[in-house]
């Protein structure tokens, strides 16, 4: 089996595959820079118990991470509870079958590059990768599957926690879909801000990258905990894949001979 682990700004996922790719289990943490492997490992192996699975089935690892603090731990988890060096996304030597078509390819997320090569192994290309996170990214993979960049914006839980904090009378408010666009009310004008001014984003963004790249019939596939919320409020989505990263950690291991 194989241990997956990606390490985002707010979570950390970790997932099992079976040699079959298919997940035996998947869990969530909340990313913290001073966790220690023994504080994953005890927590892990509680639940890996809970699926059936022995730490003796784990034959090998694969780690992604945008938090360069959280790598020493999660190297130890996977070394030490595990007995497996892991592959890390990004160092030298990592085959990711992917052509990185700018110029300083040390510069981009190692999620971003994990979803660009899950989105094209099966969605092929041209497409946009759009992955609702801790920031909104968007992600432009050619047609011969090649990474040309793309945009990065604050993610929409980042903008509603800066309006809260900058401005003394605006409250905290959940994400939410509201029916109208003109607010009544504090709440409901900030709802609608966030909400519909996201959905005003994506659709701009995405038409300028069409424009840009001289498709305007790229796919656009969306990933991230907010993905199903915002595809549904607009018909710019093609899609919605809330196991792309995974799934690409899984195919870049199978690629470096897992």
């Amino acid at each position: 089996m194989l241990l997956a682990i990606d390490s985002g700004n707010t979570n950390t996922v970790f997932a099992v595959f079976g040699a079959d790719g298919a997940v035996r289990g998947e869990w969530r943490a909340s990313t913290t820079a001073n966790r220690t492997a023994d504080e994953y490992g005890v927590w892990l192996m509680r639940l890996l118990e809970l699926e059936g699975i022995q730490p003796a089935d784990v034959a090998a690892a694969i780690v992604a991470t945008v938090v360069p603090a959280n790598l020493h731990s999660l190297k130890t988890l996977c070394e030490r509870y595990f007995k497996a060096t892991p592959l890390v996304v990004g160092e030298v030597g990592v085959d990711l079958g992917l052509e990185i078509k700018i110029p300083n390819a040390a510069e981009i997320g190692a999620d971003r590059l994990v979803n660009a090569v899950a989105a094209f192994a099966r969605y092929g290309g041209p497409l946009i990768c759009v992955d609702f996170g801790t920031a909104t990214t968007f992600d432009v993979i050619d047609v011969d599957g090649g990474y040309m960049g793309g945009a990065i914006a604050p993610g929409i839980n980042l903008s509603l926690e800066a309006l809260h904090l900058a401005a003394a009378k605006l409250p905290r408010v959940a994400v939410g879909r509201p029916d109208k666009v003109i607010g009544t009310g504090t709440v409901s004008a900030m709802q609608s801000g966030i909400f519909w001014g996201y959905v005003s984003m994506i659709e701009g963004m995405v038409a300028r990258i069409r424009a840009e790249y001289g498709d305007p019939s790229m796919k656009v596939i969306a990933t991230g905990g907010l993905s199903t919320l915002f595809a549904e409020a607009t018909a710019v989505i093609d899609g919605i894949d809330r196991d792309l990263t995974l799934r690409g950690l899984f195919q870049i291991h199978q690629r470096n001979g897992g």
